[in-house]
């Protein structure tokens, strides 16, 4: 297969970071142009669409089809969902990603190596939920990439957290608001 023709999109994760490494990651996906395809937001409460449960219930379901994940806080909301992965991997696991980082990060995405990485996971969330609302026949697009925070302490994670449980409150405030 002939890749010259490929086109290479910087990434947009930190260079310094093996994000299959443990940790813990705020994350935040968006639909595409921001459309609401998850349900709507009156009087302080979020009302999810057919799609919407379908982003919610499969959310939850990341602990059982990828080892080592945790789950913190979560919402779904009009256009976009936020969560809060905890990657926790034994130390024989951690010791694999470390021989397999002897490659440059550029070089093991190109292979398609990460399993278990964050990237991973939220690629085959979106998968998912995109397999299940189209099966349904129901409307819902992706924005191409998602946005991620690598969360370093314990007051950030309960900033963080709090946010999350808040951003049907602060709706009409949110940057994702329109």
């Amino acid at each position: 297969m002939n890749n010259s023709n490929k086109k290479h999109r910087k990434s947009i994760r930190a260079e310094w970071w093996d994000y299959g490494w443990n940790g813990a990651y705020f994350i935040t996906i968006c639909t595409k142009d921001r459309q609401h395809f998850f349900g709507k937001i009156e009087n302080k409460k979020m009302s999810l669409s057919s799609a919407g449960v379908i982003a919610d219930v499969l959310w939850h379901q990341i602990p059982f089809h990828h080892s080592f994940v945790e789950l913190g806080e979560f919402i779904v909301m009009p256009n976009h969902v936020h969560g809060v992965l905890i990657l926790d991997k034994p130390k024989k696991e951690i010791e694999e990603i470390e021989n397999d980082n002897r490659m440059p990060v550029e070089k093991r995405l190109e292979e398609g190596q990460g399993k278990n990485t964050v990237s991973s996971i939220i690629g085959s969330y979106k998968s998912a939920v995109t397999k299940n609302v189209n099966r349904l026949g129901l409307e819902s697009e992706w924005q191409f990439r998602f946005h991620d925070h690598i969360i370093r302490n314990e007051k950030s994670y309960q900033r963080i957290s709090n946010y999350i449980l808040t951003n049907v409150d602060n709706w009409e405030d949110d940057k994702f608001f329109g």
